[in-house]
Order: structure tokens, then sequence, then C-alpha cells
């Protein structure tokens, strides 16, 4: 069963990646071959990360079903040992591709052999290996240096040599905490970021507008700017480069514009208020559960992710709503995985690693297969800090010891509200801020934060202002 689950979602991974992976970077023998094994590994993470979120919503909806169907013979393949090996496996192979396999794939990918050996694969894989054991020396140094700085006791020293039972463990639990972070400072931004991203794909209704007007100007500018650039000579004030971008954005703006005419009334009049209506829903019942998850561990020491065991597989219901509280545990997983790489990919610093299609190195996918991994495997650690769910962390990921601190659990559901919420009032809030730094005359200071459009300030070719 498990082999199963796992051959759908490598299959799954590996088209998403062949979908955005550059086409030519498959030319030479050697190189095609490097490629490869890098495609493969890639595909193995990507799948792994895809079964780390599938495993809080998995687990929740196998307890409701053994609930439900207690005797059913249909059903006696899923049971607790099922999940806990689930669990297991994933915890086992986000090590594997966190710590060797992916590191494998970059190093494999940028190599190309020692000095004075006959180049080849063979090379190749002789400089990785040793990359691997050079990166894994210095790995081993900073944290062994790192635990004896925080915790000077001669036990923790000693338990540091032991690399299997305690090192692994404790490296990924840092690892696991860095995720964690890095979902703080993900999801409240993707929370906000989602309403625009949604807008972006629906149809808006056109309230107040005349949609034939604005595409016949939007025609007329488009047919002067191809004049202009059919008539284009070197001396000219105009850049050809230039043009040609300004009519691609008003090729684009055009076609826009002919999706919303052509888009039926309900599409616009219903479906746009329906999506904004559910988001701004999850998002307030994602904050209103963390605010209550707040409450419970200032007074009930089994609010604490770590040190509590539930009853068990299919022994009671894990949300006083049965079913349908398990189904929106389960959305809510969803969506904040979700608006977590949409915040992720929305950041300044991570902007670059947009994978586009058809267009994207090997390099780059390995390191959003990585960035992906790390979000996904934090993922059910965050749901469960948070009380999106009561279902317990199974295998190792229970076991991390910073689960088990009052201060970082509490302090880490204090952020994530107070920034969400941040998050959330800034964004709602940015047409009032507008108009106001230009009521005051300070919207030439460029106070606020609203993206500013870079077309806005050059003339058309016509040479009248983008009034559109």
């Amino acid at each position: 069963i498990c082999f199963l689950l796992f051959a759908i979602l490598y299959v799954v991974s590996y088209f998403i990646i062949t979908r955005y992976k550059r086409k030519s970077d498959e030319q030479e023998d050697e190189d095609a071959v490097v490629n490869r094994i890098s495609l493969c590994l890639s595909t193995f993470t990507l799948a792994v990360s895809a079964g780390a979120v599938l495993l809080l919503p998995f687990s929740i909806i196998s307890n409701e079903v053994l609930l439900s169907f207690p005797h059913s013979y249909y059903i006696q393949w899923l049971n607790g040992s099922l999940i806990h090996g689930l669990w297991n496996l994933a915890s086992l192979f986000s090590n594997l591709c966190l710590f060797v396999l992916m590191p494998f794939a970059f190093f494999f990918l940028e190599s190309e052999g020692f000095a004075g050996l006959k180049k080849g694969i063979r090379a190749r894989i002789l400089e990785t290996l040793v990359m691997l054991i050079l990166l894994a020396l210095l790995i081993l140094g900073i944290v062994w240096v790192a635990s004896a700085l925080i915790d000077q006791d001669a036990a923790s020293m000693e338990s540091l040599y032991d690399l299997w039972e305690f090192y692994l463990p404790y490296l990924y639990s840092c690892i696991s905490l860095m995720g964690c972070l890095l979902l703080l400072l993900c999801t409240p931004v993707g929370l906000s970021r989602m309403f625009t991203v949604m807008g972006q794909l629906l149809v808006k209704p056109a309230i107040l507008e005349d949609l034939d007007e604005q595409i016949y100007i939007i025609t007329l500018e488009e047919e002067a700017l191809q004049r202009r650039l059919n008539g284009l000579s070197s001396s000219v004030e105009y850049n050809i480069t230039e043009l040609e971008q300004e009519l691609e954005n008003v090729k684009t703006l055009k076609t826009k514009l002919e999706r919303r005419k052509k888009a039926s009334a309900w599409e616009r009049n219903l479906v746009y208020p329906a999506v904004m209506v559910l988001l701004l829903t999850e998002t307030f019942i994602s904050v209103l559960l963390v605010a209550c998850n707040i409450l419970c561990l200032l007074v009930d020491e089994t609010a604490m992710p770590k040190g509590t065991r539930g009853p068990g597989i299919g022994n009671a219901s894990l949300s006083a709503f049965g079913f349908v509280g398990a189904a929106l545990e389960i959305i809510l997983i969803f969506y904040l995985m979700v608006s977590s790489v949409v915040g992720f990919y929305s950041l300044r610093f991570f902007g670059n690693f947009i994978p586009k299609k058809d267009d994207t190195t090997m390099t780059k996918i390995i390191g959003n297969c990585v960035s992906i991994l790390v979000l996904s495997s934090a993922l059910p650690v965050m749901s469960r800090t948070l009380g999106i769910t009561r279902f317990d962390l199974l295998g190792d990921f229970g076991r991390f010891n910073w689960l088990g601190n009052f201060y970082i659990v509490l302090s880490y559901n204090l952020l994530f509200a107070i920034v969400t919420t941040l998050c959330l009032v800034r964004k709602f809030t940015s047409a009032v801020r507008e108009e106001l730094f230009k009521a005051l005359g300070l919207h030439k200071l460029h106070l606020s934060d609203a993206p500013r459009d870079s077309e806005a300030s050059k003339p058309s070719a016509n040479g009248h202002p983008k009034a559109l």
C-alpha cells in the first residue's frame, strides 16, 4: 500500500517537474545522463514532499473512517500500523532527501571531475562523494559546537557521538524548527497574498465599467504601437525593445479585457465574490483556532504538541463536530500549505526561485524541491503547534525537543496570530492609506507599500497619458 501511494505521487511529481524543466538541458551525452539522474532524485524529493503534506489529512480521514465503519471487511487494510508506518517512512525519506539525495544531486550537477583524472561519469561521482563527505564533516562540526555552546552538560555532549540515535534526529529537529520559522514568515504573507492571486485568476465583476469602450481604446493603442514599430528607424527616440515590450503589455491587457467580456454573468457576479468570501472565512477560522489554542496553552497542559498521547487511531473522534470538523481541519491544512507556498514565492529573497514553464534549469529545480521539502516537512508540526488539529504527531515528528518548550510554542502561536492579523489589516487598508497619502501630499515620497505600475510613468505611443 505504501509503495502504491508513493508510486502515484512519483508519477505526478515527474509530470510536474518535466512541465517546468528546460528542454535545452539535454544536449551532450554525459550531461544528459547527469541531468537524468538529478531529475530522478528531484522527482523523488518532490514525491516525498507531497507525502509529507498528505500525512495529516490521510491520518485524520482514516481515523474518521475507522470510527464510522469499525468492523467493515473492505477497510481492514486501513489500521494504526499502516498510519504509523507512513509517518515513519515520511520521516526517514525526508532525512534521506534533505541530507543525502539533494546535496548529491546538486554537487553531481556542478561537478566536472578532479584535475588529472579521466573525465566521465565516474570522475564526477568521485568528486561528488568527496564533496558530500566534506559537507557532512562541516555540518557535524557546526552542530557539535552549537550544542556545546547551548547545552554544556557532559551527557548531552557524549550523546552527539551517537550518530544514528541522537545526532541525525537532533539535526532534523533543528531543520524542522527552521522550517516552522520559515512557515511563520511565509504563511501570513501568503494568506494576505491569496486574495490578490485569486483576483488575478478569476474574472472580477464589471461595476460601473464599460468594457467595450476600454477594448476599443486599447485596440487603437495597439494599432498605433504597431504602426510606430513598423516605421521605426534607429534614430527614433523610442527603442525597438521598449516598444515591443509596451506592445506585449498592451496585448496582454487586451486579452484580459476580452476574457472579462466573454465571461458569463454567473462567473462575474457570483464566483468571484463567493471565492473571496470563502478565503476570508478560512483565514478568519484559522486565526480564531490559533487564538483558542493560545488560551488552551495557558490553562491546559495537554494542549502542548509534545508529551500528550490521544486515544489512538480509530478509538475516538479528534473533533467535537465529528466528520464535519475533520473535513474542516483537512481543508485548513491544505489552505495553509498553499498559502505558505504562495507566500514563499512572494518574498523578495525567494522571488528568483519561481519556476517558468519549459525554462527552468535543473539547479533551480533542485532549489525549489529542497524549499518545498522543508515547508512540507514542517507543515504537520506547524498544524499541531497552532492547534489547527488535535491529531498527535507520530514517529520522529513528535520527538522534536523544542515541541516540549512551553515558551517557544506559546511565542509561535502569538507571533502567527499577530503577524497574520497585521498582514490582513495592511492588505485591506492599502486603498485607504493610498488616498490618505494623496490627500496629505505624501504620495510623492513613496511611503506606501502598494506596487507601482512601471508602465504608468511611460507615455503611450500617441503621446497621451495612460488613463486606462
